[in-house]
């Protein structure tokens, strides 16, 4: 048995205890503690400012929490974040893509930073699911911030993650691309994925998510299963706590 064998605590997806971030006086997140079960897709709901970012930042294992314990896929982030980043795929608002780069380059790049197999077949099939097929060639510079992001999902996956992180998936998504990733969503989930996302459409997060999580100011203020809420209840949930909408 290896160290990361015994160390692994396979009991929630993500598991955070006592969570708190730092950037001098400024508290960004304060005792936060969630559990996400595994094969399910559980939201994040807040305002800009909420902590949302910083949370999936450390997630992800590109920051590091000021306080507290962190576990993805049962392991300490302090500890295992190379493979961690092996387990999850990691979306944000921010496509972080190569922008002289073409599309099918961009793919190939990271397939070959993981070790993907029969990555040409696999980077065809994803462009096919994003529908990018017919910009395979084009720079992502020449893109639009919608097909940008549809592309930064597809990079996201690319290495058939059991855990996704995305943050503000919808971002610059017109409403044919918002349908397409929902649909995505629902196959991955059916494949066995685990999803943590952030959101400000709020009807998206009444639709799609099995749990609901509130943060506000840097604190998680309250969490409660989708399966009982329409977006009439998120929205005022979403009041109820932070005093407005999206």
């Amino acid at each position: 048995m290896t160290r990361m064998d015994s160390e692994q605590q396979n009991t929630w997806a993500v598991e955070t205890k006592g969570l708190s971030k730092f950037f001098g006086h400024i508290i960004a997140l304060h005792e936060v503690n969630i559990k996400v079960p595994y094969h399910q897709l559980v939201t994040i709901i807040g305002p800009n400012g909420a902590g949302k970012s910083t949370l999936m930042r450390i997630l992800s294992t590109l920051s590091r929490p000021s306080r507290g314990q962190v576990y993805v896929d049962g392991l300490d982030v302090g500890k295992w974040g190379a493979e961690i980043r092996r387990r999850i795929g990691y979306a944000t608002h921010q496509p972080l893509l190569y922008n002289d780069l073409s599309v099918r380059e961009n793919l190939r790049f990271f397939g070959h930073m993981y070790g993907v197999p029969d990555l040409e077949t696999r980077i065809q099939q994803l462009l096919a699911k994003v529908e990018l097929l017919d910009r395979q060639h084009d720079t992502v510079r020449t893109l639009s911030r919608g097909m940008q992001q549809r592309l930064a999902i597809a990079r996201a996956v690319l290495h058939s993650p059991t855990i996704l992180l995305l943050d503000e998936p919808y971002a610059g998504l017109d409403q044919h691309a918002t349908e397409l990733l929902t649909h995505l969503l629902h196959e991955w989930l059916s494949s066995g994925s685990t999803i943590l996302m952030t959101t400000h459409d709020l009807n998206w997060a009444a639709r799609i998510s099995d749990k609901v999580l509130v943060l506000l100011n840097g604190r998680l203020v309250h969490q409660t299963e989708a399966s009982a809420l329409s977006e009439k209840h998120i929205r005022e949930l979403y009041r109820q706590y932070a005093g407005g909408g999206l």
